[in-house]
C-alpha cells in the first residue's frame, strides 16, 4: 500500500517526551501516530476522552477549602495590575 508524509507542529519538549514514552513501548513516532489514526478511523471518533475540565490539583483544592472556611478573604484589589502583582509575588514565595 502506498504511503504519504504528514507534517505536524508541536512543542519541542512534548515531542521529546512523546518519543521517550513511545520508545519505552517499542514504537517510534510514526508508528504511534499510525496506531492513533487507525483507532480513530476504526472507532469513528478520537479514541480517548477529551475534556476541558480536569480534576483540581492540591493547590486548587487548598484554595477552595480556604475560601469555604473564610480564609484569605482580606485581600482586596482595586486594579488588575495589583492582582497580577500579588499573584506574581505569591508565586515567588
Amino acid at each position: 500500500m502506498p504511503t504519504t508524509s504528514v507534517t505536524i507542529r508541536m512543542d519541542e519538549n512534548l515531542k521529546k517526551e512523546a518519543e521517550v514514552l513511545f520508545a519505552d513501548m517499542g514504537l517510534n513516532m510514526t508508528t504511534a501516530f499510525t496506531v492513533f489514526a487507525k483507532a480513530a478511523v476504526r472507532e469513528g471518533r478520537i479514541p480517548f476522552e477529551i475534556r476541558a475540565y480536569s480534576e483540581p490539583n492540591a493547590n486548587t483544592i487548598a484554595a477552595m477549602r480556604d475560601a469555604v472556611n473564610g480564609k484569605n478573604l482580606s485581600r482586596t484589589y482595586d486594579s488588575v495590575e495589583k492582582v497580577m502583582k500579588a499573584l506574581l509575588d505569591d508565586s515567588d514565595a
